[in-house]
């Protein structure tokens, strides 16, 4: 049996971008997860950021590309590699991605403003009639 599977929980660090090319859409998120330890020589804790680059097909591509930079979020994909050549350099380098097939936005609802709730009071009057 085998399984290739990554859950991540962080924060966007920029707008979503979504590619089209001429074989296919896409939406790139860049998600940024932080860890920290401390330091036992000097007893600070020291923080580390990891970014990831995360791939959204099909309809939870339509969903992703609608995400902003500071949204908090759950993914859960499938990690790949692919080598690419470096246009500048010429040099070939390994990319590291996760294929994501599920993102759950953990940011709290925003609050409705009172015109919005107005009619929403609840009336005990009329629930008796």
């Amino acid at each position: 049996m085998y399984q290739n599977r990554i859950t991540l929980i962080g924060f966007l660090g920029k707008d979503a971008t979504a590619v089209s090319t001429k074989n296919a859409n896409f939406t790139a998120l860049s998600l940024a997860t932080k860890s920290s330890y401390k330091d036992k020589a000097t007893g600070k804790y020291i923080d580390h950021t990891e970014w990831h680059r995360c791939i959204a097909w099909g309809k939870l591509a339509d969903y992703a590309k609608t995400l902003k930079k500071g949204a908090h979020l759950a993914v859960e994909g499938e990690l790949r590699s692919r080598e690419r050549t470096d246009k500048k350099t010429g040099q070939k380098e390994r990319i590291w991605e996760v294929r994501l097939s599920s993102i759950l936005k953990l940011d709290r609802a925003e609050k409705a403003a009172p015109e919005e709730t107005a009619g929403d009071d609840f009336n005990p009057e009329e629930e008796a009639a």
